[in-house]
């Protein structure tokens, strides 16, 4: 869908007009809307084809809200084989809110549809009192921001026998290629020379090779240096601790975390934000066979600590302790290290499958990384490390458990085990994002469709935009 920004004095061809309520008593429509029993709710929406106008309601004048009424109201406005749409936009500080809502809810995924529709081309215009530099700026910005959403949603959406380490390091160089970022690619060999046997043994048993991507934002004059790390298992079984039939098959999912590291970068590259930015991903696949890695293993991380394998299916966090070994190795004056992944159920029971879990040592920073969460219009909360759930993962025969003694706090444990591989002075800056709930989500919620959400890129991006 192209997105135009429009004055207000400017003729448009006739097209349907959107037009969001927070009050039926506000329209001249209010006869006909009230025989059809609309609300001026969030999500109720009503198409008028006699008087080409689609009314849809909202309750409040945030992002979310907003973004969510535009939303619905696009999805109504592709059902239809109208070729343009148009809203006035009194209040420009909505702006972004509209564009993203519109971009976000447009978007499809019918790679493996037999039958593929055409593509229809649908304009959506926003008429504003006056067109300036500052509104363009707000458009193209969103207009980025939504394609890294987007494409982070394809590479999740994408089944595990399309999108395994080699394609994940693939598409990690056309990443880099589009928006000339550096870009290093690291395989098995370099895990077994370099220690980093926890990532190793995770992927030891896939006939797919496991890739260490790292790719680098490196503009002049650079505010602060950040490192993003990804957990990107391309598929998860579970390993020997096999998962059970109906927990696979969601499972090419579990690359969420590295996708959205990549997509984060791309938007950060078009964006040319004044950070040093290292992209970091462990893709991997969690396979079964004679050669895999077994509970009772002890692994050795990068770092030297010693990690005693009691379940294979908590994988996901041995990928990201050599990850974040590696990043602080070769990284040096990190002002800050943020990691995501599809970590734990635990943290989908406890907050719900609309909420990223953030976690870290840092109070200050995590209250920052929730606020710009929920500015951004993703769902997040701080969920605190104790002192008692730091026992729960001590082991009698290694350094550390991959899992807890304790059935209890499972996402706050496994947070806990992460920041044993965080380096002293480091860990002040370090925060962990569990997004498990959000990245993939088995139905239509506002402006995210069915399956991938691209989870995580729009409130790093807000995170970044207020750095100071």
């Amino acid at each position: 869908m192209k997105i135009n920004l429009v004055d207000k004095e400017k003729k448009l061809k006739s097209g349907l007009e959107i037009i969001i309520l927070d009050d039926l008593n506000n329209t001249k429509d209010k006869k006909v809307l009230k025989t059809l029993n609309f609300e001026a709710k969030d999500e109720c929406c009503e198409l008028l084809l006699q008087s080409s106008k689609i009314y849809v309601g909202c309750e409040a004048n945030d992002y979310d809200s907003i973004a969510i009424a535009v939303a619905t109201a696009i999805k109504k406005f592709s059902s239809t084989t109208l070729k343009s749409a148009k809203i006035y936009l009194k209040d420009t500080k909505n702006l972004k809110a509209v564009v993203e809502g519109a971009l976000l809810a447009d978007y499809k995924f019918t790679n493996y549809k037999s039958e593929q529709k055409k593509i229809k081309k649908q304009e959506f215009n926003i008429v504003v009192d006056e067109v300036n530099k500052k509104l363009e700026d707000t458009l193209n910005e969103s207009i980025i921001i939504s394609e890294a959403v987007n494409k982070v949603r394809d590479m999740v959406n994408t089944t595990p026998g399309d999108f395994y380490p080699e394609i994940m390091a693939e598409t990690a160089k056309d990443i880099a290629m589009e928006t000339e970022l550096e870009c290093k690619i690291l395989d098995e060999k370099y895990l077994e020379e370099n220690s980093m046997n926890a990532m190793f043994s995770v992927g030891i048993a896939s006939v797919h090779e496991s890739k260490l991507i790292h790719l680098a934002h490196k503009p002049k004059n650079a505010k602060k240096k950040i490192v993003l790390v990804g957990k990107g298992l391309t598929y998860d079984s579970g390993g020997l601790s096999l998962k059970p039939a109906d927990y696979m098959t969601t499972m090419k999912s579990d690359k969420s975390g590295g996708c959205a590291v990549l997509g984060i970068a791309y938007a950060v590259a078009k964006l040319n934000l004044p950070i040093e930015l290292h992209a970091i991903v462990g893709a991997v696949e969690n396979m079964i066979g004679g050669n895999a890695y077994k509970p009772d293993d002890v692994l050795t991380a990068k770092n030297g600590k010693t990690i005693e394998v009691k379940n294979t299916d908590a994988e996901g966090r041995l990928v990201l302790a050599d990850c974040l070994c590696y990043a602080q190795d070769e990284i040096e004056d990190i002002d800050y290290i943020f990691d995501y992944a599809t970590l734990t159920g635990a943290c989908v029971v406890g907050v719900g499958e609309y909420t990223t879990g953030i976690m870290g040592n840092n109070q200050k920073l995590k209250q920052e990384a929730v606020k710009h969460a929920l500015a951004s219009g993703e769902y997040a909360t701080s969920l605190d490390f104790n002192r008692f759930l730091r026992k729960t993962i001590k082991s009698d025969v290694a350094d550390i458990n991959n899992i807890a003694s304790t059935r209890y706090g499972g996402a706050i444990t496994a947070g806990i085990f992460l920041d044993n591989f965080i380096k002293e002075e480091n860990k002040d800056k370090w925060i962990h994002f569990d997004i498990a709930g959000p990245a993939y989500v088995e139905k239509a919620w506002g402006y995210n469709p069915f399956g991938a959400s691209g989870a995580g890129v729009r409130m790093t991006l807000e995170f970044f935009k207020n750095l100071k």
